[in-house]
């Protein structure tokens, strides 16, 4: 039997890692406030960087961030801060890691405002995921209007590291925006809402 020879988006290129995520997190619809945490968490250590650079290294984020539980990270002391800014497994950005534990902290205020982060971040869409169609991925955007938006709420609400490309990013990591290109595997999936995890 011939191999089946699957279409996916070009940015995974042959690294197993970027693959494995693509096929099976980006842009699945997230409703757990520590997924989202996480989300938050590494999408702001990618600003200015490359997303495989942050995803080789989340295994040691989810060590030095207490498995990305919010109210763990929020009490972080000094001395936890200057061990994770001398920790080589991670991006040792001092501005970023006081950035997590302040994310932290403001995470924790919306989830007390609106019952959960999740339905917080999902308003913003009534809770509907937008499918996009894009053929090629160089029509896929930086930012949107949306993710403008959603900038300017969470700034407000004290994070950091929340321009709108950065917030278009966790967007479509969470399944807010569906961005895989119509000819890949996974759009039909995702925009069927089955979403079953792939035998590959």
């Amino acid at each position: 039997m011939a191999e089946q020879i699957l279409f996916r988006c070009p940015w995974t290129g042959d690294d197993p890692l970027m693959v494995k995520y693509h096929d099976r997190e980006w842009g699945v619809p997230v409703h757990d406030d520590r997924k989202w945490f996480e989300y938050l968490v590494l999408d702001a250590f990618q600003a200015g960087l490359s997303w495989k650079i942050v995803l080789h290294k989340r295994e040691a984020f989810r060590e030095v961030f207490y498995h990305f539980d919010p109210a763990a990270v929020a009490r972080m002391s000094k001395e936890a801060l200057e061990s994770a800014r001398m920790n080589p497994r991670i991006i040792r950005n001092r501005l970023k890691i006081a950035a997590a534990v302040e994310n932290a902290k403001a995470f924790l205020r919306l989830q007390q405002t609106h019952g959960s982060f999740d339905a917080f971040i999902w308003s913003f869409t009534k809770g509907k995921t937008i499918h996009n169609r894009w053929e090629r991925w160089d029509q896929v955007p930086a930012s949107t209007a949306l993710s403008d938006t959603v900038s300017r709420a969470l700034k407000s609400a004290g994070f950091k590291f929340v321009g709108s490309t950065i917030c278009y990013a966790f967007l479509q990591a969470g399944g807010i925006v569906n961005d895989h290109l119509v000819d890949c595997f996974r759009y039909a999936f995702l925009r069927s809402g089955t979403n079953p995890a792939p035998s590959i």
